[in-house]
Order: C-alpha cells, then sequence, then structure tokens
C-alpha cells in the first residue's frame, strides 16, 4: 500500500518541490495551505505521515503539532517540522517540547529528507506522545508560542521586504499592466517619442498621460531644463545601443512650476533580437533629493545632522580624489564593521584596502567612466571586508566634489549594508536552479512557456526527443518551437490549455481528458528528431503565480509509437486467437451434429436464445461473446454419452440418466486445455446447476454460479421443453414459459427469467 504524506506549507512553490520530492520516491501526496485545513483533512482521512512548516495564517505549525498531539485520532501520526525562518536552537527546542517527531531545516538535500521520513515511518517507530499538562504549563506555551510566532513574523515581513525590492526589478515587464502603480512607467520608440505612460505621472508631475504620449523627448522643453534635457536625451541614446544606465536622477518642472526629481531606470525593449524602443520606470525621489542635498550642504557643520548620520543605518564618507582614495572622514557608524574612524583617517587602514579583490578593479573603472562622462553622482555596489574578515554587499551612492577651477576634489557618499538583500537574491537564484534542475531530470521531455509564448525551459529529453538544443529554442515563441514538434505551425497542448479548443482537439488528438487545469491528449506528430513520425501521449497544465495569477504552462511528453505498436500487436494476436477459437468450436459443433443432429440442433437454438438474452440484458459485449461460444457447445460432454443412450425413444433408466448426468463434467475435461479469453469449459461445467443447489453435477448455489451458465440454464430448459424430444413429442412454449415462471428464484436466476419472458411475450422472439 502507498504511503501517504500530508503537506503543510502556505507557499505554493514550497509545496510544489516537497510534493515532486516525495511523488519521485514513491509516495502518495496530499497538501494544505495551514493548520487548519491540514486538520480537517486528517480528521476525514489520516495520513501515515504530516511534513508542515511553522509560519503559516490561520493556524502555524507550533498550534497544528498541539492539536495534533491532542487529537486521539492523529497523535499516533508522526509530525515533521520542516522550516527554513525557525532555524535557532530555541525554535527547536520549543518544537520538540511540543512532542513533534522531527525539526529539520529548509533546504535539505532530497536523500537527506527522504532517509529521516523513512526513519519516523518504520515499523519499530512510535510517535512521540504529548502528555497532559497542568494549566499554568499550557499558559506557559501561549507565552512561548506567542514570542516565537512575533519574533518571526516581523522577521519574515523583513525578509519579504528584501524580496520584493529585487522581484520589482526582475518583473519590471508585468507591471506595466498595472494601472494604479506609484511609480511612472513609460515607454519610447527609436525615435525618441513617447509610446505610452501610466496615469501616475499626473501624481507626481500633474500632466495627464494624453498630455505627453505622442511627444518627442526634445520636445519637452515645458518639463526639463536645457541641462536635463541634454541628458535625458544622452542616455535614451545610450540604452537604444545597448548600454547600461545606472538610475540618474533626473529634475523634471511639474505642471503647477514645483521642481520635482525621479530616479529613472531604463531597458531596451528587444524584438527578435532588434532594439524597438526603451521601457523605463521613474520614481518620485524628491523627498530624498532634499535630504540628500541638505545632507551634501551640511556636512561636517552641523551637530546635530553629525548626530544623525552617525546613529543611521548608512556610513557617511569623504575621502580625496588622490591613488589610494584617503579618506578625510568617516562616521562613527563605521564600527558596524568593526572599525573605528581614526582607522581610516590616520592611514593605518585604507578605503581601497577593504575593497573586495575581484570588485577593486571594477569600482575602479566605474568611477573613472563617471567622472570621465561628467556625471554629478552615481552608485555602486561592491563588497567589502570587516575587520573580523566578513564579506558585506555595500550601495554606494556617490558625489563628486569639484573646485574652483572645475577640477575633482573630493568624492563624498553614503553606504548602505545590503548583505541580507544580497543573500535573498542569491536564495532566488538558487531556487531556481533547484526547480531548473529537477524539471531537466525528468525522464519525460518537458517545456513551458510564459503567456506571450515565449519557451521558458526545455529539458534534456526534450533535447532527445526533437533534437533541438536548449540553447537553440529557449526565448523563441510565436509557435516556432511548433515546427520541429509537429511540422507545422499550429497549436499544441501546451497552448490549449491555456485557450482551450475544443474543435481542434477533435480534430487533431485522441483520448483527449480534461481535469481542471490538466489536459491530457494523444496525437500523431509527422515529424519529430531526424523528420520521423511518431505518436506521442502529452500532458499539459497551468502554471500560477503566488497570487494565483496564470503566467504560462508545462507540458510533458512521451514517444508512445513503440507502445502503440505493441497494442496493436497484441490485438492482431488477440483476434488471431478469438478466431482460432471460433474455428475450433465449429469443428465441435460438426462433431456433435455428425453423432448426434438433434444434439447439435438444440446446442445452436440454445446459443441463439442465448445470444438474445444476454444483449436484451445489456451485458458486455465480451460477456455476450462467450456465453454465445459456450452455448454453442454446452453438450459437447455427450460426445461421452453412448449413441443409443440419447436417441432412446422411451425414458432413461436411472442407470442411464446418470451417465447423461456426467456430460457437464465430460465437456469441461474436453474444454478445458482450449486456450481462450472466456472460461468456456467452466460454463459448460455449470450450465446444469441451479440457483437452490439441486442441479449437477456439484451441486453448487447462487453466485457460485457463473451468470453465464445461470443465462444457458434458462435457454436451456426452455429449447428442451419447447422442441421435440426422442423419448416425448414437444411439450410447447406455455409450458415452457411455465416451468421458469414458477421455478424463478429457486432454480433459475430471475433477472435472466424476466427478460427472457420480455423477449417471448413482449418482444416476439421464436425459437
Amino acid at each position: 500500500m502507498t504511503t501517504r504524506v500530508l503537506i503543510v506549507d502556505d507557499d505554493s512553490n514550497n509545496r510544489y518541490m516537497l510534493e515532486t520530492i516525495l511523488k519521485g520516491y514513491g509516495f502518495e501526496v496530499v497538501s494544505a495551505t495551514n493548520g487548519r485545513e491540514a486538520l480537517d483533512q486528517a480528521r476525514l482521512a489520516p495520513p501515515d505521515l504530516i511534513v508542515t512548516d511553522i509560519l503559516m495564517p490561520v493556524m502555524d505549525g507550533y498550534t497544528l503539532c498541539r492539536e495534533w498531539k491532542s487529537d486521539d485520532q492523529l497523535k499516533w501520526i508522526p509530525l515533521i517540522f520542516y522550516t527554513a525562518t525557525y532555524t535557532e536552537s530555541k525554535d527547536k527546542k520549543f518544537a520538540l517540547s511540543l512532542s513533534a517527531d522531527r525539526f529539520v531545516e529548509k533546504p535539505q538535500e532530497p536523500d537527506v529528507l527522504i532517509s529521516i521520513i523513512r526513519e519516523v515511518l518504520s515499523e519499530n517507530y512510535e510517535a512521540r506522545q504529548a502528555p497532559a499538562k497542568p494549566l499554568g504549563e499550557e499558559m506557559e506555551f501561549f507565552r512561548q508560542h506567542n514570542k516565537a510566532l512575533f519574533s518571526k513574523l516581523e522577521k519574515k515581513m523583513v525578509d519579504l521586504e528584501v524580496a520584493n525590492q529585487k522581484l520589482s526589478k526582475l518583473e519590471e515587464h508585468y507591471r506595466l499592466s498595472f494601472e494604479n502603480a506609484s511609480d511612472v512607467i513609460y515607454t519610447i520608440d527609436t525615435d525618441l517619442t513617447i509610446t505610452s505612460m501610466s496615469p501616475s505621472i499626473k501624481k507626481i508631475l500633474g500632466y495627464a498621460p494624453e498630455d505627453l504620449v505622442g511627444r518627442n523627448i526634445a520636445d519637452l522643453t515645458n518639463i526639463f531644463n536645457r541641462e536635463t534635457l541634454e541628458e535625458v536625451i544622452s542616455n535614451i541614446t545610450m540604452v537604444l545601443k545597448g548600454e547600461k544606465i545606472f538610475s540618474p536622477a533626473y529634475e523634471f518642472i511639474a505642471r503647477d512650476g514645483v521642481r520635482k526629481f525621479c530616479d529613472i531606470n531604463s531597458a531596451p525593449i528587444i524584438d527578435n533580437g532588434n532594439v524597438t524602443g526603451v521601457v523605463s520606470i521613474a520614481r518620485d525621489v524628491t523627498s530624498r533629493k532634499q535630504s540628500e542635498k541638505a545632507l551634501h550642504e551640511a556636512f561636517m557643520k552641523s551637530q546635530e545632522l553629525e548626530f544623525i548620520i552617525n546613529h543611521s543605518p548608512a556610513v557617511a564618507w569623504l575621502w580625496k580624489a588622490e591613488p589610494g582614495w584617503p579618506v578625510e572622514y568617516v562616521s562613527d557608524n563605521i564600527s558596524i564593521y568593526g572599525y573605528t574612524p581614526d582607522d581610516f583617517i590616520s592611514g593605518e587602514v585604507s578605503y581601497s584596502s577593504i575593497i573586495h579583490p575581484d570588485d577593486l578593479s571594477r569600482a575602479g573603472e566605474e568611477v573613472e567612466h563617471y567622472t570621465t562622462a561628467g556625471k554629478k553622482e552615481f552608485s555602486q555596489e561592491y563588497r567589502i571586508f570587516s575587520r573580523s574578515g566578513d564579506i558585506h554587499w555595500i550601495d554606494d551612492r556617490t558625489w563628486i566634489r569639484r573646485g574652483s577651477d572645475g577640477s575633482i576634489t573630493h568624492y563624498q557618499g553614503i553606504s548602505l549594508d545590503v548583505t541580507e538583500y544580497k543573500q535573498a537574491d542569491e536564495a532566488l537564484k538558487e531556487a531556481r536552479r533547484r526547480i531548473d534542475d529537477i524539471i531537466d531530470f525528468l525522464p519525460d521531455a518537458t517545456f513551458a512557456i510564459d503567456l506571450e509564448g515565449t519557451v521558458i525551459a526545455w529539458n534534456r529529453a526534450m533535447e532527445q526527443l526533437t533534437g533541438v538544443p536548449t540553447t537553440e529554442i529557449l526565448g523563441k515563441g510565436n509557435y516556432e518551437y511548433a515546427i520541429p514538434l509537429y511540422g507545422e505551425r499550429r497549436p499544441i497542448l501546451i497552448d490549449l490549455i491555456l485557450m482551450r479548443d475544443d474543435d481542434f482537439e477533435k480534430r487533431h488528438y485522441e483520448d483527449v481528458q480534461r481535469e481542471g487545469n490538466t489536459l491530457r491528449a494523444d496525437a500523431y506528430m509527422p515529424m519529430l528528431n531526424e523528420g520521423k513520425g511518431a505518436t506521442i501521449w502529452g500532458t499539459a497544465a497551468k502554471l500560477f503565480d503566488v497570487s494565483g495569477n496564470i503566467v504560462g504552462a508545462i507540458e510533458s511528453i512521451r514517444d508512445i509509437t513503440e507502445q502503440r505498436k505493441n497494442q496493436r500487436h497484441l490485438q492482431e494476436t488477440l483476434e488471431r486467437l478469438r478466431n482460432a477459437v471460433e474455428t475450433t468450436i465449429q469443428v465441435m459443433v460438426s462433431a456433435v451434429e455428425a453423432r448426434d443432429p438433434y444434439t447439435a440442433g438444440h446446442q445452436l437454438r440454445v446459443a441463439d436464445l442465448v445470444h438474445a438474452i444476454a444483449r436484451e440484458m445489456n451485458l458486455p459485449e465480451e460477456k455476450i461473446d462467450s456465453i454465445r461460444m459456450a452455448a454453442s457447445i454446452h453438450d459437447i460432454g455427450k460426445l461421452s454419452v453412448p449413441a443409443e443412450i440419447l436417441a432412446k425413444p422411451t425414458h432413461l433408466s436411472d442407470n442411464e440418466f446418470s451417465l447423461v448426468k456426467e456430460h457437464p463434467r465430460s465437456g469441461y475435461e474436453i474444454l478445458k486445455d482450449v486456450e481462450t479469453e472466456y472460461p468456456l469449459a467452466e460454463i459448460v461445467y455449470q450450465h446444469h446447476e441451479r440457483l437452490d443447489g439441486s442441479g449437477y453435477p456439484r451441486g453448487l448455489k447462487g453466485e457460485e454460479i457463473l451468470l453465464e451458465a445461470r443465462i444457458i440454464a434458462v435457454a436451456d430448459v426452455v429449447e428442451a421443453m419447447a422442441s421435440h424430444r426422442p423419448h416425448r413429442p414437444t411439450l410447447g412454449i406455455e409450458a415452457a414459459i411455465d416451468e421458469i415462471t414458477r421455478n424463478k428464484g429457486i432454480l433459475y436466476d430471475p433477472d435472466v427469467v424476466d427478460t427472457c419472458l420480455v423477449l417471448l411475450n413482449g418482444k416476439g422472439y421464436k425459437l
């Protein structure tokens, strides 16, 4: 029996990863998004194991564990905590105090996780039990629980904020659809004409989008001063050439004449390898610029400002524009890295010496680039070493100071530690790498597309199936990927799951099955790898983001050409076998007819009535065939009865009748070695058995008798009584009807009798 595991996690990506791993090891997996949902599911259908996160809405993991271990039905089932948020020793101690069976930190290597799961599922393992606790300890649980939950919720909110900052940059193209975004999103074509503008421009500058769309950047003299306009045009031109712009802050003039500042991130719009325009996001940083200006003008002049600087998270710097960048000033909060201001001002430690060697050259080149380009300010990211040797990522915003002659004399700036942000970014990349690895090693050919039809995943099995390398197909769209798969441009499963085209499915696919967000179908593909045709089985499913929005689709393909070929071969073999059995039966019928023409005619008439009864009962075709074949030779065993007894014109003696009663057994012996998909021998063996056990030769009762034999029993009696026999004339069809009616449910199956009467009385069946 398959082991059933209940996964509890509010993050769909975490659930998907864990489900994929467990299913890969043969476990049956069900899931829930919070503790309350998990308890409800488990009480209806208890799993063999529960693996749960801790920080979740509605009911968290700690409360779930407490409820689980207090439930008489569930407390015998092991519970494992699997968390990336609760990683401190006190978290583990608290979890185990609730009688959790294991506490595992995310992420964990699959083989290690599976080993832990198998350990708690072993036969000699007994789930930990939570002893009853007095009220005081219960209150202590709530105190510790609330303390831990509040602490982790607070940390998670900070982590989420850091991650969201990265995600907002990575998903700029999705935000074009959000008309209520606070940032201004706009696009410019290669002629520097504004082609689109989000409504948020009105909040910042007081202009409506229609005031600006269609205008050339060079004409916006009412929004930019001359110097800024030249810089804007220069930077847009650089982006159109594919160069990178580091978020310059531009000065704007609002409709009401107020000066505004916006940081602008720009990127080229690329279509089929060609730059067709620029997409930009402008953020109102007027307040920040005002603060920075105030800081710049009052730097080291105000004790109050000095206090603020020294107690802010950002370190303030002032260093000379000379080789080695000698430091003239650094704020006291440099202590967060283990240094003091005197370490740098005295020259004991130089600024360049704490920059990571791999970043030092790049940082110097960027400073040179910005100063040569005439920039007033710029920002960089690089790594520095703390005194203890730890590596920190910092975001350094630098302003250039010039002397009266215009030459650069100093650089001043503020440096903010963004190590956690970088770690979150690496965690996101690592998660993506893990997902890519899982897809890449799937045995079925698998690929995925986004909503625009662009291929975003293409695994090794897909390369082998189509002969198309991943490097050639990733990023392509507009059905370009359909060519190696189908030999023509047309929708395939992965598109049909998104748009649903029932008519197209019927024309091109077999065995189409839609189940919720999944589509399965078979199809013949005219061209695959090396131009060969193949029959494939495919299954496609929609992809969702964390908000439940459809973002694409994924499809797995399996070449079932050989399987179909084997099925056809098996069907042909089965047909030959069926024909061989039919031929054998006809030979047997001929043998009976040659010895006793009466018996042969009786069998054929019984077979015809049996066939009519079975079809009227709506039995499956294979059952109808088996009954008809068995009925046509049900008296084959009479070959062992002396012919003079079979043809005797008078009633048989007891001894003679005893010989006749052996014909079902003899028939079984004749047929038992005939290879057929139907139980012919057993049907023949039972055709004289009766429901009450009064039949022969084994005295079987009720359901012990095959349905096929029960049908033949009724047809056999009707035909025998309605036909002439050697020892008596016909008794007539009315006598036959009376016999089966009186003994319905006693000797004969009532459903079979009722069906036979419908044929004889209502539908005019003639023997």
